[in-house]
């Protein structure tokens, strides 16, 4: 376990479109280092990460809530209309017979691990939360990968973020199953992974 920084002070900004270019680089860094840990085990592509996160720069009402300490970026949330996003994922909310035209996608929340514990987890949940009402989408829902209980690479002191989602309002609906695949560490090719979600309704 990494020591935790003494409390800094963190900058946020909710950036879209050209704006976002000249942060590209830092963002796949990111990226590739917080998401190889457990639980996405995710072995990232630096060409592949500047790509996927070019499309929300691109996609008209996506946002990245980014986080400095200084000019350094440590971590970055984003969002997107779900209509403008990751065809599997509307896929599954049609077949449950709902609309992707009313939903925020959250894609990912990324940290890294010194500046964990100082509030940005909450920041990123509410900046993105606004910018979905902003966009005149009143639901938002994110995914998570589903890891075995016994998984033998479950570090022993990892704290599952159940309890802290919920705390925003979250709820699970194990029903939403959606699959991607990617390469974990180690491995020579890419292998399939579910990811269930949890939702959240915006509007008072």
């Amino acid at each position: 376990m990494q020591p935790r920084m003494a409390a800094v002070h963190l900058r946020f900004e909710t950036l879209e479109g050209a704006a976002l270019h000249p942060l590209l680089p830092a963002l796949a860094g990111l990226r590739i280092a917080v998401f190889r840990d457990w639980p996405y085990l995710y072995d990232g592509d630096e060409a592949y990460e500047r790509r996927y996160l070019r499309a929300y720069a691109d996609a008209p009402g996506a946002a990245v809530v980014v986080c400095r300490d200084g000019d350094r970026v440590v971590g970055a949330a984003t969002c997107e209309p779900m209509v403008q996003g990751h065809a599997p994922v509307q896929a599954v909310f049609r077949a449950a017979g709902l609309d992707p035209a009313e939903w925020c996608y959250f894609g990912e929340s990324v940290l890294l691990p010194e500046y964990r514990g100082q509030g940005a987890g909450v920041r990123f949940f509410r900046e993105r939360e606004a910018h979905a009402l902003r966009q005149g989408l009143a639901r938002a829902a994110f995914c998570a990968v589903i890891r075995g209980p016994l998984d033998p690479r479950r570090p022993a002191a990892h704290v599952p973020l159940d309890g802290f989602w919920r705390n925003r309002g979250y709820a699970p609906r194990p029903d939403l199953v959606v699959r991607f695949d990617w390469k974990e560490p180690g491995a020579a090719a890419e292998s399939p992974h579910e990811l269930s979600f949890w939702v959240k309704d915006l509007a008072p």
